[in-house]
């Protein structure tokens, strides 16, 4: 069974880049939480790889986080916008640089 995720997560659509030396592919948020992040990819990582995440705030603000693929589903590029999911879930694990404004803009979001 598998253990219940907190915080909500919220549905929001942030540019990110990302990658395991350094943040180099770009992808999207499908949705946001101060503890993880699912991000839509037709490339995911495999679950268990260890990512460093630079995610672009409205207000041009770079957050860096450190975080590690807990579930990933790949999907051919043209199925990405049809398919449940596509892409990979992350739990971050620690922060660079932003938690701050990070967690000032997740407090702005509705659920």
């Amino acid at each position: 069974m598998r253990a219940e995720r907190k915080p909500l997560r919220k549905k929001k659509r942030l540019k990110v880049r990302f990658g395991a030396e350094y943040p180099k592919r770009v992808a999207f948020t499908g949705d946001i939480s101060t503890g993880g992040m699912y991000l839509i990819t037709g490339q995911p990582e495999r679950p268990g790889t260890k990512l460093l995440i630079e995610v672009s705030l409205p207000d041009e603000q770079k957050v860096v986080v450190c975080g590690r693929v807990c579930w990933a589903k790949k999907v051919p590029p043209n199925l990405i916008r049809l398919a449940n999911k596509a892409g990979m879930g992350i739990k971050l694990t620690q922060f660079e640089a932003g938690e701050q404004p990070f967690g000032d803009y997740l407090s702005t979001l509705r659920h």
